[in-house]
């Protein structure tokens, strides 16, 4: 079974402000800053508004009721958390969380306790809003590909069951593009054989597809179109990666701003982090230019960690070493992943900074981290130039 929450953010914010409903709600970006939209409400979609659109563009489409919010991340955590919880306890124990809005769940042997699979998609269904208020897209298949694509179907609000004996009427009449892999470049050779829906990638056979993409493409897209796929739900998998980035209002040059903004990324990533109680090996650096060159720079720390602190000064060190100063910034971010690799080792990049967290730094972030949560996110910073802006 795969859970795909309805425009989770968006969904949120009209929960939480009832007079939003029925309105068009973008998540993102605010109007006449740079930046894009993070997610939209279907009222908005409707004026084909879409995830990573640009502000400007989708304030464009949008009538003038359109409401513009800022993401709230401790708050979608947060929901998110409550949704799994539920899930695992009353669905599922093996659940996989591909996202915060997504997740697999192994729903085998379920008959004898619940029902058909209609019936345990029902539940799931009312389960979630029971629990939160928000509704979900459902679908139940053979194997993750089968049910990913079926809890597409029908969006939003939808369940979709599709049994083992009609996953090839299923897949057939769909465009190539829903399958797993095919963006715009495969696309182009896929349309260039004639090729339009999944039958037709099918019917071509193996052969001709290992021929035009290569071995491994070729065949991963054959099996797809049969519907053949993973059926395993890995628990431990989890979320691969937490970031936050930001786009600037104007191009950036001044140092100290762009120190101050990715320490303020440092605290957002650090505290989602524990939040979740995860701990990460990989801090990475994400920087945009004009023209949108954009650049990822990655280390690997010699033990794990959540402290803003510490993912910070390998933030700031990938920066200084990419030889970028002066350059104007468009775009600047930081991320940590790397959770199931504990037991990696590296020179200390730093100098002086101890192989484990100090105790000190722990207890200051669990003392930012309680005001975050009493007072709003926003509300305490760490050593911010005063009269500098992050932008949008």
């Amino acid at each position: 079974m795969h859970v795909d929450l309805d425009a989770f953010f968006a969904s949120v914010e009209q929960r939480d402000q009832p007079q939003w409903r029925g309105l068009p709600v973008v998540v993102g970006a605010e109007p006449g800053r740079r930046g894009v939209v993070a997610t939209c409400s279907y009222e908005a979609r409707r004026y084909g508004v879409g995830s990573a659109m640009p502000i400007s563009e989708a304030v464009a489409k949008l009538p003038p009721e359109t409401i513009y919010v800022r993401p709230r991340m401790s708050e979608y955590v947060r929901v998110s958390r409550e949704i799994m919880h539920v899930l695992e306890h009353t669905i599922s124990p093996v659940l996989e969380k591909a996202s915060i809005d997504e997740a697999y769940l192994d729903v085998s042997g379920l008959g004898r306790l619940i029902g058909p699979p209609e019936a345990v998609g029902e539940r799931a269904r009312a389960a979630i809003h029971e629990a939160v208020g928000l509704t979900a897209s459902i679908g139940i298949g053979p194997n993750r590909l089968i049910a990913k694509l079926a809890s597409d179907f029908r969006k939003p609000d939808a369940l979709t069951v599709v049994p083992a004996g009609r996953v090839q009427a299923f897949l057939d009449p769909m465009p190539m593009t829903a399958l797993r892999g095919v963006g715009d470049r495969t696309a182009t050779v896929l349309q260039r054989m004639g090729l339009k829906t999944i039958a037709d990638v099918r019917g071509v056979g193996l052969e001709a597809l290992r021929n035009r993409l290569g071995a491994h493409a070729g065949t991963k897209l054959y099996e797809q179109a049969i519907g053949k796929a993973s059926a395993e739900v890995n628990v431990d998998a989890g979320r691969k990666s937490i970031s936050k980035e930001t786009t600037f209002g104007k191009d950036v040059t001044d140092p100290h701003v762009l120190r101050d903004t990715l320490r303020w990324a440092a605290q957002e990533v650090g505290y989602v982090a524990r939040e979740e109680g995860r701990k990460g090996l990989v801090v990475t650096l994400k920087i945009r230019f004009r023209g949108f060159e954009t650049h990822t720079r990655s280390r690997t720390l010699d033990h794990p960690t959540s402290s803003d602190l510490e993912i910070f000064r390998a933030a700031r060190e990938l920066y200084e070493t990419g030889n970028w100063g002066g350059r104007a910034v468009r775009l600047i971010g930081v991320g940590i992943a790397g959770w199931h690799h504990a037991d990696a080792s590296q020179a200390d990049l730093f100098g002086g900074v101890p192989a484990e967290e100090s105790p000190g730094q722990v207890r200051l972030d669990e003392t930012l981290d309680a005001i975050r949560r009493k007072f709003g996110r926003g509300k305490v910073q760490r050593g911010l130039h005063r009269g500098k802006t992050r932008g949008s």
